[in-house]
């Protein structure tokens, strides 16, 4: 037997052992000893995805199922789906995963529920992981709401803070809408094919046994789940929300769970798209808006959390954007890269939080003498996001623009290189006033560099975020994915004109952040005043949030109120009339059986019983009384036949 299959069993099963271990014990054990077994299984988990990639890239890996249901014309098979892609991914997930849980023993301390704590983080790990492995779509959809499940139970975690339990609450809501249509498109593709199963859905579609609209009608309903788990517009407010619930929790989520599934279930189906080209260039469209619509969002925020989490729904719009114009693989990759660099950023900024005791980048200020890992680490977490080479992020970023600019539509083109500039924009903005300067309050002034076991993971996620980019350089490198090449082995090249542009914008970005923000060339306050209008648009997210509690949630609390009352006075009145009839109905009968059926047979019985007494009194039991009788009745017998005659 292969041992592929085992290792993936350990990867994905390790994590579940330590959330049962830390949810029935974790209570018990206390602080910090609640956190060994999870941080342990985590690490099992990390490392038992090495050995399970390097057999995976080897040629070892497949289809390895079983099959779990078997009712006549239905089958699914239940297993994993092994291949680059899959392989990959959970590596990712388990590493990263393993680093966010040895830098929340520190962070967490102190936390009443440090133990559940811990319980969830390792089900979300378990979670996700089952998803990348799935072999087939009723397999992905089951750890697809699981992972949607954690999301609630952590961006929640603080519940007695109301912003938090509504965070978690608008999070789950939102997510589930876009699986609606997630679930019609399974559903659409498994009427028209018979078969859960990847592999035999793709043969259908490579096939032409199913017709371009409806695999244009499933790919669309498809691209629904990954606009709401992936936040994408018009789904995209509950991201920035869920910054409510621990740090840790922020980076699991940003970096290598919940938001990743989207964009990796797009890639992991991919052929369906590539089937429907019009729903690819609706995902392209959805794709390159939302990645400057956040960017531009990002540009104003105050919250260091919320900086980061308009950063990732941007980040995942070039994602989305890069599967839309056809290649997955460039996708896949800034995917990868992304769970590096963006896992530390919101790991440095918990550090920064930790120290401060604020998320308000305007109540820091002077951090780099005092947070000096924390500080040069988020620095070059930020210079990986914005695209400088060669950290990690340029690499996979110049992929998706050169392929935007193969595609050639203007609008992308112009969402694609303009999010470039306002990404470096934003982040040295936010490092600037973060970082640099002179303290502006208490926190600030007293501020400390974080724990060990806090700053360990930042350095380790920062060599990552330096190097992940280079297995281009490997020979057969990325370009072993699905068959597909990029940069040394891209079929069209190098997109040298792409890649220059973008190196120039994402300098520009940090120029520009420089001299308004560190020299102070600038007025900060006069630009805000003279874009005043512009920056409230931004401020307010473009009315989204406004247009939903304004518009969508009254109208969905007048349509529930409206059922609610058709259910009391209409459902619940017919219920209640058949009830008071069956009521009634079952009185008459008791009267009827009581007075009418009752009496006859009392009747009857007090007849029988008062004859039975007079007859009673014939039977003496002396026979000289019976032949008396006897005589006496002869002698009437007689007597009557003679007055007869």
């Amino acid at each position: 037997m292969s041992i592929i299959p085992i290792l993936a069993v350990i990867v994905q099963f390790a994590p579940l052992v330590g959330f049962a271990v830390a949810l029935f014990w974790g209570k018990r054990m206390g602080e910090p000893r609640a956190s060994f077994v999870p941080v342990a299984m985590m690490g099992v988990s990390a490392l038992a995805s090495i050995p399970l990639l390097a057999g995976v890239l080897s040629g070892h890996g497949g289809l390895f199922t079983v099959e779990w249901i078997n009712s006549g014309a239905i089958s699914i098979n239940i297993g994993y789906m092994l291949d680059n892609y899959s392989a990959v991914m959970t590596a990712t997930v388990a590493i990263v995963a393993f680093l966010i849980h040895l830098y929340s023993i520190g962070y967490m301390h102190g936390d009443p529920r440090f133990g559940r704590f811990f319980a969830y983080l390792n089900l979300f790990a378990f979670s996700m992981l089952g998803l990348v492995t799935a072999s087939n779509f009723m397999q992905l959809f089951i750890f697809w709401e699981l992972v949607g499940l954690c999301s609630y139970l952590l961006i929640g975690f603080w519940y007695e803070k109301k912003s938090a339990s509504d965070a978690g609450i608008k999070a789950f809501i939102t997510t589930r809408t876009g699986d609606v249509g997630f679930m019609l498109g399974i559903f659409l593709l498994f009427a028209l094919t018979g078969s859960m199963d990847y592999d035999k859905i793709f043969h259908a579609v490579e096939g032409g046994a199913i017709g371009p609209t409806l695999i244009t009608a499933a790919a669309l309903l498809l691209f629904c789940g990954a606009i709401g788990k992936s936040a994408q517009i018009p789904l995209q407010v509950w991201l920035p929300d869920a910054m409510e619930g621990p740090t840790p929790v922020s980076a699991l989520i940003h970096a290598a769970t919940m938001v990743c599934a989207g964009v990796y279930m797009i890639a992991r189906v991919f052929p369906i798209f590539e089937a429907a080209p019009t729903a690819l260039f609706v995902v392209a469209i959805v794709g390159g808006t939302t990645a400057l619509l956040a960017a531009t969002i990002a540009l104003v925020q105050i919250d260091i959390k919320r900086v980061l989490a308009y950063s990732t729904v941007s980040q995942l719009g070039y994602m989305i954007l890069a599967l839309g114009v056809g290649n997955p693989v460039a996708a896949f990759f800034h995917l990868v890269t992304h769970a590096f660099f963006k896992s530390l950023l919101f790991l440095g900024s918990g550090s920064m939080i930790h120290g401060t005791g604020t998320q308000d980048i305007r109540e820091m200020g002077g951090l780099a003498p005092k947070m000096k890992t924390t500080t040069w680490t988020f620095v070059v977490g930020a210079l990986a996001l914005a695209g400088v080479p060669p950290l990690a992020g340029f690499f996979s970023k110049d992929e998706i623009l050169g392929s935007v600019s193969d595609y050639g539509h203007w609008w992308l083109i112009v969402c694609g290189f303009l999010t470039a500039l306002l990404t470096a924009f934003y982040m040295f903005r936010a490092i600037y006033i973060s970082y640099a300067g002179k303290p502006r309050t208490a926190g600030a002034e007293h501020a400390h560099e974080s724990p060990p076991v806090m700053t360990i993971p930042l350095i380790v996620l920062a060599v990552f975020s330096v190097t992940a980019g280079w297995i281009f350089f490997v020979p057969g490198g990325f370009g072993a994915f699905s068959g597909l090449s990029v940069f040394l082995h891209h079929e069209h090249g190098i997109n040298v004109g792409a890649m220059g542009a973008s190196v120039i914008l994402a300098l520009s970005g940090i120029f520009i952040a420089t001299i308004i923000y560190l020299w102070k060339w600038v007025d900060n306050e006069q630009l805000y005043k003279i874009f005043r209008p512009v920056a409230f648009v931004l401020e307010r997210k473009y009315f989204f949030d406004d247009v939903y509690h304004g518009l969508l949630v009254p109208g969905f609390v007048l349509f529930s109120r409206f059922w609610g009352a058709f259910d009391l006075w209409v459902i619940d009145g017919i219920v209640n009339l058949s009830a008071f009839m069956t009521v009634l109905v079952s009185r008459f009968e008791g009267w009827f059986d009581l007075a009418i059926v009752d009496g006859v047979v009392n009747l009857l019985g007090w007849i029988t019983r008062t004859f039975g007494a007079g007859f009673r009194k014939l039977q003496t039991g002396y026979v000289q009384e019976y032949i008396i009788i006897l005589g006496v009745g002869a002698v009437a017998v007689i007597l009557a036949a003679l007055a007869i005659l």
